[in-house]
C-alpha cells in the first residue's frame, strides 16, 4: 500500500483534519502528514508514548475480535481535539487528529469510505 498517497487523500477529505499518521504494530511511525497551519500540542516524545498506548489497545481488541467482531475505529474526545484510530489490516494503524469544530462523524464516514468503500456493507 502506498501510505504517502493514502495520507494525501486523507488530508484532502476534510479541512478539520489536523494530522494523520500510520504506524506499525510496534508503534513505529511509517508515514505522517500535517496540515501547514497546525501547531503541535504534544512533543514528539509524548506523541510516541500515545502511539504505544493506541497500539496496545488495538492489540487487546484483536484478542476479543473472535467474540465481538473486528474493531472499525475508536474516537477519543479531548478538550482541544478529537483523535480517531483505525486499523489498516493487521499490521498497521491509522491515527487522525481533528479539531473540535464538529463534524467528526462525517469525517469518520469519509475515512471508512476512503479505506473500505461503502462501510455499510460490513
Amino acid at each position: 500500500m502506498d501510505f504517502e498517497h493514502l495520507l494525501d487523500r486523507i488530508m484532502d477529505l476534510d479541512e478539520n483534519i489536523r494530522h494523520a499518521r500510520i504506524c506499525d504494530m510496534n508503534a513505529n511511525v511509517v508515514c505522517s502528514a500535517k496540515r501547514r497551519d497546525v501547531t503541535n500540542l504534544l512533543t514528539e516524545e509524548e506523541t510516541q508514548e500515545s502511539l504505544k498506548y493506541s497500539v496496545n489497545s488495538w492489540k487487546i481488541r484483536a484478542k476479543l475480535a473472535h467474540k465481538i467482531g473486528k474493531g472499525r475505529y475508536v474516537l477519543a474526545a479531548y478538550e482541544k481535539l478529537r483523535r480517531i484510530t483505525m486499523p489498516l489490516g493487521d499490521a498497521h494503524l491509522l491515527l487522525v487528529s481533528i479539531d473540535n469544530k464538529g463534524g467528526q462523524m462525517d469525517i469518520i464516514e469519509k475515512l471508512e469510505n476512503e479505506l473500505h468503500g461503502d462501510y455499510t456493507h460490513y
